[in-house]
């Protein structure tokens, strides 16, 4: 497994910006809407990696995201151990095939197939 942060901001084109003079993180990979609006961010600092984007009416604005290989059996389990899921299983638009859940302290976990190494 690959355990990434994952972060929302209320400006994440002025993250990325900050982040990258700031902190030194580079971009990997940006991808925003027609409105210019960051839907997904990868930058990388060394071997590490962080997912960005922005920050979603009701949504939250951290989390970690989980390469699984399998989502739906994972998506079982948790629901047997009584996780609060906050999206199911679904075939993202990217390749993707991932679930959101809520642990007992109400941090939000993202499980999938999407690895941003592979790509």
């Amino acid at each position: 497994m690959i355990i990434f942060p994952t972060l929302r901001y209320r400006d994440a084109n002025a993250a990325v910006d900050w982040l990258e003079r700031g902190f030194g993180l580079e971009q990997k990979a940006v991808h925003r809407g027609d409105d210019g609006t960051v839907h997904h961010a990868e930058l990388r600092l060394g071997d590490g990696l962080v997912m960005l984007g922005q920050q979603r009416d009701g949504g939250w604005t951290n989390g970690i995201y989980v390469v699984v290989s399998d989502p739906d059996a994972h998506h079982a389990r948790a629901v047997a151990a009584g996780a609060q899921i906050v999206r199911g299983p679904e075939d993202m638009d990217y390749g993707s095939r991932e679930y959101g859940a809520r642990d007992p302290e109400g941090n939000v976990w993202s499980f999938g197939t999407y690895d941003p190494y592979a790509s």
